[in-house]
């Protein structure tokens, strides 16, 4: 199986259409035809249904794509690493980053060396702990920034300065929005969205074994998704502070937990990562950013 084959795989199954496909690839339909013929051939499953105009992924097809795609990302980074193993001054970063406001101390950091290294590049992808260690461990990040403490076996880290505060994100009009705090028996009966992450394992460590007495109405991998619908009147929202515009005109507010529930946040990398020579002058950066010894 050739990378070329699976580059004009995704290309079809993006275009849904095997002339316009062809067109972006710069190749003939027969090429391109024969090339996924053979690709069915060998994997020995059909991954297209053909229509009259159009042709759409089989249950296979949709597993190759997803595969497909995390083998294209990892050999186009070793190809940049490798061009870019003589290049001290320049590259790409690839980082996959949890929300939090914590994300503004990497950002400074970014910030402070690429006025250092005007060539350096960097790609940001969003996505949970789950989502994002997932990427570190195929390869096709170089750092992750996570809100849970890391596997020590497997990352080396550096923690964040501060940590996030969970809250609760309502309509200004709530009866809760009047008090200055909110203890767990002001959840209790109400309809409430979190993230999974938070739901299984920040909120069991504020409130026990009492997480059975609470209700999740809906979960959300980001927290503006979730604001939208507690705005809407459909469940009040748990989160960070100021992951949600709590201004005036957003219509919403944030209150505390009491007591106070916080999340610490890492940038972490595989153990015996190889970097290229820009990634560890940033890994440098980073520590001294921070502030802090690497662990």
């Amino acid at each position: 199986m050739e990378i070329k084959t699976l580059r004009y795989f995704l290309e079809v199954a993006r275009e849904e259409n095997m002339s316009r496909a062809a067109e972006r690839l710069h190749v003939s339909q027969p090429t391109l035809s024969k090339q996924l013929k053979g690709l069915e051939e060998e994997l020995g499953k059909k991954l297209f249904l053909r229509h009259s105009f159009s042709i759409e992924l089989t249950e296979e097809g949709v597993l190759l794509r997803k595969r497909a795609e995390d083998l294209i990302s990892m050999a186009d980074k070793i190809e940049e690493e490798f061009l870019s193993m003589d290049d001290v001054v320049g590259g790409n970063i690839f980082f996959g980053c949890a929300e939090s406001w914590q994300l503004r101390y990497l950002a400074r950091v970014i910030r402070n060396f690429k006025k250092l290294y005007p060539e350096f590049h960097y790609h940001v992808t969003s996505g949970d702990t789950e989502q994002v260690t997932e990427k570190l461990d195929k390869g096709l990040l170089d750092f992750a920034v996570i809100v849970e403490e890391p596997d020590y076996e497997k990352y080396n880290s550096v923690k964040m300065p501060e940590a996030d505060r969970w809250g609760l994100v309502m309509p200004a009009g709530s009866r809760l929005a009047q008090k200055r705090e909110i203890v767990f028996e002001d959840l209790r009966g109400l309809p409430l969205f979190c993230s999974e992450q938070g739901w299984h394992k920040d909120l069991p460590k504020w409130c026990g074994n009492r997480m059975e007495e609470l209700t999740l109405e809906g979960s959300f991998r980001l927290s503006y998704n979730g604001a939208v619908f507690a705005r809407e009147g459909l469940g009040y929202l748990l989160t960070f502070e100021h992951l949600v515009d709590t201004g005036e005109k957003g219509g919403l507010v944030f209150r505390p937990l009491s007591p106070v529930l916080e999340a610490p946040m890492y940038v972490i990398w595989k153990k015996r990562q190889v970097f290229t020579p820009i990634a560890e002058r940033f890994l440098r950066e980073l520590q001294s950013g921070f502030g802090l010894d690497l662990k």
